[in-house]
């Protein structure tokens, strides 16, 4: 997952809990890598068809699960493309138009077949890259998993990306600082929740310059490009890490308006804090009582 992962938890036997934990995770990690050359998605990419784990199994099936539900706008076959821009591999070029269009078109989640187990990528050289909802599976699996071992309050950290699970030992709720796409000292805001995952993707985390020009990693799949959607960063709020990761990248993509009008059609049951290239900042309803800024900001309505 490329990434530092923390944990934070109060209950019986906690040594034990996080032991167990950090070792669920790093189980994923070699599960689901698309660059390590022993994990299954790594080698389903290059068979074409391969047989896969419970777990490397349940997080394709959420990918495609909400590919669907965002029109494309979350697309767990780009790896062709990204990989054209040198992301994955930090070798970072800016690609000819006809190269992107080809790569684009190997992108194809709806010609995957799965037959039990059995996965079958029905495009040849097609290749997934499962790194846009892993984060959050591993956070709303492992809260699972210390549910079963009686832990009652827990924060999951894996790069920023963050899930609670009840409130803080001392009865208080969690406060989760957002990330301020500026890079200045300010947070956008504050939120204080429990047994809730916030999740932030942005255009400010990894990104190249080209000539005066800046490229960052959210590919819009409709084009092969940076998506260019007016936002600098998404914020989801949920009750599950899995939905939380891949909307944050959807609604980014979408852009203001069309991630707007996806809450409030989808009945999804989350919540928004979405920052523009001009330096709005806006939240949705569900959150107004639970969001704290020294900036001003809309609250949106259903």
């Amino acid at each position: 997952m490329d990434t530092y992962m923390s944990l934070t938890l109060n209950g019986n036997n906690p040594e034990n809990s996080i032991k167990k934990a950090e070792a669920f995770i790093k189980k994923l990690d070699r599960l689901l890598s698309a660059h390590d050359k022993s994990s299954e998605i790594f080698k389903l990419n290059n068979s074409g068809r391969k047989s896969l784990s419970p777990d490397s199994l349940s997080v394709l099936k959420s990918a495609l699960k909400y590919y669907r539900l965002t029109d494309g706008a979350f697309n767990p076959a780009m790896l062709p493309v990204t990989t054209l821009w040198g992301f994955p591999d930090k070798k970072y070029r800016v690609p000819d138009s006809s190269e992107v269009l080809k790569a684009l078109k190997l992108a194809k989640p709806e010609e995957i077949k799965i037959n039990g187990s059995t996965v079958k990528l029905g495009v040849i050289d097609m290749k997934l890259d499962l790194g846009g909802i892993a984060k959050g599976y591993a956070s709303q699996k492992t809260i699972e998993l210390l549910k079963k071992e009686k832990v009652d309050s827990a924060l999951i950290n894996l790069g920023g990306n963050i899930q609670t699970l009840g409130k803080k030992p001392d009865g208080s709720l969690w406060t989760v600082a957002v990330e301020n796409p500026n890079k200045n000292s300010s947070y956008l805001g504050q939120l204080k929740i429990s047994d809730k995952a916030v999740i932030t993707s942005g255009g400010y985390e990894r990104y190249f310059k080209k000539n005066g020009k800046t490229y960052h990693h959210i590919i819009d799949p409709e084009n092969g490009y940076p998506a260019v959607s007016g936002l600098k960063s998404v914020t989801i709020i949920s009750d599950n890490g899995i939905q939380a990761d891949a909307l944050s990248t959807a609604l980014f993509v979408m852009g203001r308006e069309k991630a707007v009008e996806f809450w409030k059609t989808s009945k999804s049951g989350f919540d928004f804090i979405l920052y523009t290239d001009n330096g709005k900042l806006l939240i949705s309803e569900g959150i107004e009582n639970s969001f704290y800024s020294d900036l001003d900001y809309e609250v949106i309505n259903e």
